[in-house]
């Protein structure tokens, strides 16, 4: 199974920023964490602050793997085009957030990206991106 995990703005800063909402994890242990927790899944990792950028990755996707994550940072709240591209790729995708949405900021309540993705997962820092390994791993299954 391969996997792309895509991360956006600020994400690069994990470790440094705000670790109680987002925990103490630098993006580059977590990409550690998945290849180790799932040697059996090949992993592709993205990160940019850049809205189109982003875009242009999620409409690569289809041809060249079986399931997508996204973290999509802010623009979970705030990006269409985000969200219309994750509407036409057409491979299972999560959206994962390390912080617990629903017990943020009232801006953060809006998730316009996690209209057009499978599911979602919040709140649970490092493991969100572990939990979402394993229910595209299950979606796979199930689709075989």
């Amino acid at each position: 199974m391969k996997i792309i995990v895509i991360n956006g703005p600020n994400l690069n800063l994990l470790g440094k920023r705000d670790p109680e909402k987002y925990g103490v994890n630098t993006l580059q242990s977590i990409e550690s964490l998945l290849k180790k927790s799932f040697s059996e899944v090949s992993f592709s990792f993205y990160q940019s602050n850049i809205e189109g950028e982003i875009v242009s990755k999620i409409q690569n996707t289809d041809k060249d793997f079986d399931g997508l994550i996204i973290n999509p940072g802010g623009y979970a709240h705030t990006s269409v085009a985000i969200h219309d591209a994750l509407k036409e790729c057409k491979i299972p995708k999560v959206e994962v957030h390390l912080s617990h949405l629903a017990q943020r900021e009232e801006f953060r309540q809006v998730m316009i990206t996690a209209k057009a993705v499978n599911g979602y997962i919040s709140g649970f820092k490092e493991i969100s991106y572990l939990a979402a390994v394993y229910v595209l791993q299950k979606i796979f299954m199930v689709k075989e």
